[in-house]
């Protein structure tokens, strides 16, 4: 018998190398990984770029709008570079937060910042070129919108320029950022980062921001279809955008959902009631051109630009919270009331000038030229100055092109075509306006508004712009007189007086109608009635430098030329030194420079700056109450602004007034006080020569009081602004001349009861028999 040998296979001697070789393969390949994912964190020789360092890391920072409020803790713009306001995460709806992560990052609360699924999932798809979806985490995200990893600044590196290599080495640094966020901030925290920073198109940064723009509401406010929308939007904002390509946003919403359903955040039954649904937006983007206070937002952003400057702040990117003294409802009514009376006159306006052109000089006489000097002052006549030289012809050729365009009406925009020569006729057949509105307590500007619309005409005229104010600048004379031993009862005759000048003619002014009545007046009386004969005497007796002093002492800024017209009013003011002086007379001679921001705080809430107004004491109390009195005068019978403010506006209480109108009616004023509020009012054209061409409807009581007298009757009628219809208060010492002039005339002196006794008077006529 046999024995059968066992035949032994030979081992492969080939089989332990090549596992050995994978293996080794596998470790060097991790240390490799390792030491590569270390050499772009050190930033190895430069090869890579710099990493955010520790302390970015600790302080992400996003640029945030920073915010104006009102006195009244309004809303009242913004100032941004990208328009973004933060939001917390318990202001995060559910749904929101839920269509996000089941849409953008599924296994969001599972992974350190790196999901190794997707990776595989994207790595895969490059071999088989079927690729579906991105790698990117939430968290990786928000590393590159925080960080901004892909700015040059970040990729200078050695490595940066080589294809293929520079895609390797952005992702790696979202990597290693993604996992520091993940180790630095919760899950919460870093979900709230990511809807914080991520644009959803329309200038809308941020979910808050996005809420607002798309639907007009707050981000707990969102139903899930509306989230869905949002969500949406961050694959694509433009494509998918709801205002642009409603169907595109329709088909991607309704993915957003489907993906809700597929994760168990919604049933399949509410996702079939909702996906048939159109979107239904209230679509407003946010901008400098719209919203309360327009002009008062520009002026106010010059002041806190340098503000931010001085104090190392950026205005368009920290998020500052500024708190200003306007108050939004005073603020409405005066655009309300602007609107009104300007859409009227324009009415008006046009009618006068039909089948005319109302530039015109002293003679209306039509300036031929005007609209090609005029046009050589815009920024397209430069432009194309600048790029075709003395080739008139050409410049002339796109001057007259006609092109579509938008232009302004009063009864909308209008779409047109229309040359850009054409475009500036039009716009110059328009009158424009100012009101500023202040507490001259405080010198809180209440309310602001610098034109008719500041989409299309940009020019603020209640700060930036100053002129002539007419009559409305006799009340420094008067003041002037006062102060120089003048008292209100003080007559002078309505008869004509000639002031030489160093030229060597003579300064002879009109009275308004021309005439000379040879009577006596009163300075009180002369004031009322704006007689220039008696404010020729005046300053004959004081000298125009004086006069331009107390001016200056009061807060007029703007250059004057101290010649004996001053007193008329021929030196340019603006309105918003008018009403900063006018307030001088309220608050018993002392001057509270005008002001408009009263806080500033940070991003955390923290105060940074506060404000408080300059102050002189620029006149006696004595003097400031003597004043009143006398502008009390033109509200009262017989006075410039009595018709309108008592019987048109039904104002009864005691109020200050002076209305201006200067040489051809190209100006037209009113200034009104009352214990609470000092207001002015300028209305114009945009150039000297456009006005109206007769006093009956160029005149401050006819053009510029109306705006007052309508705020006013908007302002009393709200009970919850609290502005008092009190009588002036009396002054703290007994005056020293009588205001009474009927008992100064007869030589009637009265002591400190009887004087007590008068200044309690609410005023010197029967305000209830008026209307």
């Amino acid at each position: 018998m046999t024995t059968r040998q066992k035949t032994v296979k030979p081992k492969n001697p080939i089989y332990p190398k090549v596992v050995s070789a994978l293996w080794l393969l596998f470790i060097g390949g991790f240390v490799a990984f390792i030491l590569y994912i270390y050499a772009v964190s050190i930033n190895f020789l430069n090869l890579f770029g710099e990493l955010p360092n520790l302390r970015t890391l600790e302080n992400p920072k996003s640029e945030l709008s920073s915010e104006l409020y009102s006195a009244d803790n309004q809303l009242l713009g913004k100032y941004f570079r990208e328009n973004r306001t933060p939001v917390e995460y318990e202001e995060l709806p559910d749904n929101l937060v839920n269509a996000l992560v089941a849409t953008e990052d599924i296994r969001f609360e599972d992974h350190a910042g790196i999901d190794p699924q997707s990776m595989i999932r994207v790595a895969a798809g490059i071999l088989t070129g079927q690729q579906k979806g991105g790698g990117s985490t939430l968290t990786q995200q928000v590393a590159k919108n925080l960080f901004d990893t892909r700015s040059d600044e970040l990729n200078n590196g050695l490595l940066n320029d080589v294809p293929g290599v520079r895609m390797l080495i952005l992702k790696t640094k979202e990597w290693i950022m993604a996992v520091k966020l993940e180790r630095s901030y919760t899950k919460r925290e870093i979900l709230t980062m990511y809807l914080n920073t991520v644009d959803f198109g329309s200038n809308a940064f941020g979910v808050k921001v996005a809420a607002k723009t798309f639907f007009n509401k707050k981000p707990e406010e969102l139903e899930v279809q509306e989230s869905a929308v949002l969500v949406g939007l961050l694959k694509a904002p433009t494509y998918y955008s709801p205002k642009l390509y409603p169907e595109n946003s329709k088909r991607r919403r309704n993915t957003v959902l489907a993906q809700m359903v597929k994760y168990g955040y919604m049933t399949e039954a509410e996702y079939n009631q909702l996906k048939e649904q159109d979107i239904k937006l209230d679509y407003r983007v946010e901008s400098h051109n719209i919203g309360l206070a327009p002009y008062f937002r520009t002026e106010a952003s010059k002041f806190l630009l340098q503000w931010c400057r001085e104090n190392g702040y950026d205005l368009y990117a920290d998020g500052l919270r500024i708190f200003t003294t306007i108050d939004s409802r005073m603020q409405k009514y005066a655009e309300d009331a602007v609107a009104e009376h300007m859409k009227d006159r324009q009415k008006a306006f046009f009618e006068h000038w039909k089948g005319r052109n109302p530039w015109v000089d002293r003679s209306m006489r039509e300036i031929v030229d005007f609209p090609e000097q005029a046009i050589k002052r815009t920024d397209r006549y430069r432009r194309l100055k600048e790029r075709f030289g003395d080739d008139t012809d050409s410049i002339n050729y796109y001057l007259n092109k006609k092109v579509p365009m938008t232009i302004f009406s009063w009864d909308g925009e209008k779409e047109v075509v229309m040359s850009p020569m054409d475009s500036l006729k039009y716009y110059k057949h328009f009158l424009q306006t100012g009101f500023m509105a202040m507490e001259p307590q405080t010198g809180h500007i209440k309310a602001w508004v610098g034109g008719i619309n500041y989409k299309h005409f940009k020019y603020d005229h209640v700060k930036q712009g100053a002129r002539q104010p007419g009559s409305t600048f006799k009340p420094f004379l008067y003041t002037t007189a006062i102060e120089n031993g003048y008292y209100p009862c003080y007559e002078v005759l309505d008869t004509q007086t000639c002031i030489p000048l160093p030229d060597g003619n003579m300064w002879c002014p009109n009275n308004a109608d021309n005439k000379y009545s040879g009577e006596k007046y009163t300075l009180r009386r002369a004031l009322a009635e704006s007689v220039n004969s008696i404010s020729a005497f005046l300053v004959n007796k004081l000298g125009a430098p004086s006069v331009a002093q107390t001016a200056r002492r009061m807060g007029i800024s703007t250059p004057l030329d101290e010649t004996p017209s001053l007193v008329l009013g021929t030196s340019d003011v603006t309105l918003f030194d008018m009403v900063g002086a006018y307030g001088t007379f309220v608050n018993g001679g002392t001057w509270v420079q005008p002001n408009f921001i009263t806080r500033i705080e940070d991003k955390h809430g923290n105060v940074i700056a506060e404000f408080v107004p300059k102050t002189v004491e620029a006149l006696s109390e004595e003097t400031a109450y003597m004043m009143i009195h006398m502008l009390k005068a033109a509200a009262e019978p017989g006075g410039t602004a009595y018709y309108g403010l008592r019987f048109r506006n039904g104002l009864k209480n005691e109020i200050g007034a002076k209305t201006g109108t200067t040489q051809n009616y190209s100006d037209a004023w009113f200034m009104g006080v009352t214990p609470d509020l000092v207001c002015g009012t300028w209305v114009g054209g945009e150039d000297r020569s456009i006005h109206f061409r007769t006093i009956a409807l160029g005149q401050g009581g006819k053009l510029a009081m109306p705006i007052y007298g309508s705020f006013m009757q908007k302002v009393y009628k709200d009970k919850s602004l609290d502005v008092s219809k009190e009588p002036f208060p009396k002054p703290s010492m007994p005056l020293s001349v009588e205001l009474d002039c009927e008992k100064y005339n007869q030589g009637v002196q009265i002591d400190s009861a009887q004087q007590d006794e008068f200044l309690n008077l609410p005023s010197q006529i029967d305000l209830d028999a008026e209307i």
